[in-house]
């Protein structure tokens, strides 16, 4: 059996576009509204991007603690080394899960200050949040690796929004 596209003659485009189903629209509901003005709420993306950046960290801290050996491995046991691999993953995470959080609280803090006081959506406002949070946690070494930290972090963060595509 023929749909009615084929059996159409292709000048008719009447009967072509009749076949076709539309989707009826579909408003979103009280609670998706309450979501989305939730998540839209500086603190609260501030706050998620944080637990998820010291989640990152624990989990890359376990990874790189973990391929670390002992100076002294030759004449440690094999309880002394696992205990040492145990303390140096357990320092590593936490170290790195405090820098990625407080990475991810701050860029995306400035991220959403900026992206609401310039009403736009733009490469623009990662490229600042990028400075500042180069800047920051740069700003222990000085003016000059606050001001590396800040270009080198806003390149990287221009480099991630023209890769992933979301500003077209």
């Amino acid at each position: 059996m023929a749909s009615p596209e084929a059996s159409a003659p292709a000048g008719d485009v009447a009967a072509q576009t009749a076949a076709v189903e539309v989707e009826p629209i579909r408003l979103p509901s009280h609670e998706d509204m309450k979501m989305q003005d939730t998540y839209n709420n500086c603190v609260v993306r501030s706050v998620m991007s944080g637990v998820m950046g010291g989640g990152l960290g624990v989990m890359m801290g376990l990874f790189l603690g973990a391929l670390e050996n002992p100076v002294m491995a030759e004449e440690m046991t094999a309880r002394q080394q696992i205990v040492y691999q145990a303390k140096q993953m357990g320092r590593r995470s936490m170290g790195n899960a405090k820098t990625f959080a407080v990475m991810g609280l701050i860029f995306s803090a400035v991220e959403c200050v900026v992206e609401k006081a310039r009403a736009r959506h733009d490469v623009t406002n990662s490229a600042v949040a990028g400075c500042v949070t180069g800047g920051a946690l740069a700003v222990k070494g000085g003016p000059q690796a606050a001001c590396m930290g800040c270009a080198g972090f806003a390149a990287f963060s221009v480099a991630i929004e023209k890769f992933m595509d979301r500003h077209t």
